[in-house]
């Protein structure tokens, strides 16, 4: 005897929406293992990006562990409400959750954090007297360095300019953060830090409009159009550390400029 024919229809998969809902009241449950599973792809993009900036001798298994944490989280906290999709919630969410493991790691010796601030503080005084911002010859020499020295010293700096913009608000070791070094978490967002956060956005749209072309190119294309390095260095036909390089000069000339900006607000 056959079975019903309607018995070998196969019933529709929940959406993601309907799999939150039966999920949120049940944590642990086979629905949340589904929604997790389904966004595990996110948390590849997000390490696989900063992993790019990366020492090699960074484990990425516990990159990918901390996102995966952060994404479950994000599961957990996300609120429908607020109008926002879960993709961009979730992305800052696991986003962060990589940060904290890395700092939780202090791959960045204070060697390194030493040699970026003096870099923006030489391009930042060096602006300062010219109106402009420096060119690269012109940042070599501030430095007393060759060219080439200087090329592979934002190649040594290029992680904590990569951290810089995507890395959600928080305490970097013992430093702290500060006004140009992150934007507050959304998913935590009061009316004072929305109002900072929208005034800080702005301030470096302006900022990014004030940049060589080229780096203003590799901003977009990396930030924006969501290209790897790799994929902008082919583009334009020079090599991924030249991409590299404009990126790190292009952070540092934002983060200098938004550290004169708050020392000036501050006096």
């Amino acid at each position: 005897m056959t079975r019903p024919a309607t018995n070998c229809i196969e019933a529709p998969r929940p959406r993601p929406q309907q799999l939150r809902e039966r999920y949120k009241a049940v944590p642990g449950s086979a629905a949340e293992g589904e929604l997790l599973r389904r966004h595990l792809p996110l948390v590849k993009t997000v390490v696989g990006r900063i992993a790019m900036t990366l020492p090699p001798h960074v484990d990425l298994d516990d990159l990918n562990s901390a996102g995966v944490v952060g994404l479950l989280n994000a599961l957990r906290n996300f609120d429908e409400t607020n109008g926002a999709k879960f993709e961009t919630y979730a992305r800052v969410r696991v986003h962060g959750a990589v940060m904290d493991e890395l700092r939780r790691m202090d791959f960045l010796s204070r060697s390194i954090r030493d040699k970026a601030r003096k870099v923006q503080s030489v391009m930042a005084g060096l602006e300062q007297r010219q109106g402009r911002l420096p060119t690269e010859e012109e940042m070599a020499g501030a430095l007393k360095i060759s060219l080439d020295d200087y090329y592979a010293l934002l190649d040594v700096i290029r992680p904590v300019t990569f951290i810089c913009l995507d890395a959600v608000a928080g305490r970097d070791g013992e430093d702290g953060t500060e006004h140009y070094e992150g934007v507050p978490d959304l998913s935590q967002e009061s009316p004072v830090e929305g109002a900072a956060r929208r005034e800080l956005a702005d301030l470096i749209a302006s900022r990014i409009q004030h940049l060589p072309e080229m780096q203003r190119k590799v901003l977009a294309l990396y930030y924006f159009e969501d290209l790897r390095l790799r994929e902008i260095a082919e583009a334009f036909g020079v090599t991924e550390s030249r991409i590299c390089q404009i990126h790190a000069q292009a952070i540092l000339a934002i983060k200098s400029w938004l550290r004169r900006r708050d020392g000036k607000v501050q006096e």
